[in-house]
């Protein structure tokens, strides 16, 4: 991995687990049914109209979500992103903040379906 042009040198690990750990805790919420529980209650005491309004935020989160899996997945495909350490940190760290804005559609859309 060639040098910054700062001097500093970060290994590509750390933002590649990051964007790892927050694709995980998307999966667990949106797809695991860890948000449901969360605003809607557990199975005996879920409430379905809050179940289906929260539906409604993971079907809106799934776009961004892909979107940052593909960001970071693309970044270490394409060699020459991968070999120029300032556009692959470049493009990991998009990536992780589109992981959390996809994370806040299903927060806020789960305040919204809570009843």
């Amino acid at each position: 991995m060639p040098g910054r042009s700062n001097g500093w040198w970060i290994s590509p690990a750390i933002p590649t687990i990051a964007n790892a750990v927050l694709a995980m805790l998307w999966g667990f919420s949106a797809l695991g049914g860890w948000g449901d529980a969360a605003f809607c209650g557990d199975a005996a005491e879920r409430d379905p109209a809050c179940g289906a309004d929260f539906d409604i935020a993971v079907r809106l989160s799934v776009g961004p979500a892909g979107l940052a899996a593909l960001i970071a997945l693309t970044a270490w495909a394409l060699p020459p992103v991968r070999h120029s350490s300032n556009r692959l940190d470049a493009l990991l760290t998009v990536a992780a903040f589109i992981w959390v804005f996809a994370e806040g559609v299903l927060f806020i859309g789960g305040l919204v379906a809570k009843p």
